[in-house]
This record gives C-alpha cells, structure tokens and sequence, in this order.
C-alpha cells in the first residue's frame, strides 16, 4: 500500500470514529505509549502469570505506586486479569487476556520498525544536538519516496 493510500486508509478510520470512539482510542493509545503499560503486557506475555513482586523485578526503575496503576488501568481496559486467592498473606497474580495478547502481537510491527531504524534515529540526534533543528525545505518533502 503506497503513502498516499495509508492516509487515505487512516482518515477515514478516523472520520468513522464517534466522539466516544475517539476518546476510548485516545485513553488505549497511551497503553501503546506508557513504558510501564508495555513493559507488564511484554513480561506477562512472555512469562506467562506472575504476581506483583515478580513483575516489579522484570520492570527496572518501576515504583509500587506506577506498578499498580498500570496493572489497575491495563485491568480495567480488558488487557489483564487480576487473580486474587484471598490468602493471608495475600496473593495474587496477574495474565493476559486473549486482547492484551493482542496489543502485544500488535505492538511488533512497531517494535520492528524502531529496531529497523535505530541507528537513522541515532544519526538524527546526533545531528539535531551538534547542528540544531533544519530548516523545512518544501522541495526536498516532495521528493521523499511514498
């Protein structure tokens, strides 16, 4: 599919969206978008049900406070299911559900282009924070490929 058709494709998605729509796309996208988010539907999908300790030690840098959010917000959307035994001590465990399954397979093609494109986007910073932002060069946007 060139360019030109993808646009075509994505606006009309958009246009059939109602202003419910958009805002459930809004409030999912940023499950695409929270590092936290990802990285629990990643660990979950690769290792299956864990509990909250075990996900918190495969999420290096993730506060209790940010773990718990996201599993609350992730739960909320239908991404995971939350098991709770109502044990003393406590104990409950987290797992993916058949959509939280598939935000991850969705989230590959993404995944795979930033992996494609890593060092263009290293070479893109390094040449903004040496020489600043270009200037936008109209000629040169329409000689882009679709």
């Amino acid at each position: 599919m060139d360019f030109d058709a993808v646009i075509a494709r994505s606006q009309a998605a958009c246009d059939a969206l109602s202003d419910d729509d958009d805002g459930l796309k809004r409030e999912v996208l940023a499950h695409a978008g929270n590092r936290w988010s990802l990285g629990i539907v990643h660990a979950l999908g690769v290792a299956g049900t864990l509990r909250h300790a075990e996900l918190a030690r495969r999420l290096e840098g993730v506060t209790q406070r940010m773990l718990t959010r996201s599993l609350r917000h992730l739960e909320r959307d239908g991404l995971i299911l939350r098991r709770d035994y109502g044990e003393v001590p406590p104990r409950v465990d987290y797992t993916l559900t058949p959509m939280g399954r598939g935000l991850l397979v969705g989230m590959m093609p993404l995944w795979s282009w930033i992996i494609d494109n890593a060092s263009e986007f290293r070479a893109a910073r390094t040449r903004f924070d040496h020489d600043g932002p270009v200037a936008y060069d109209p000629a040169e946007a329409r000689s882009l490929p679709n």
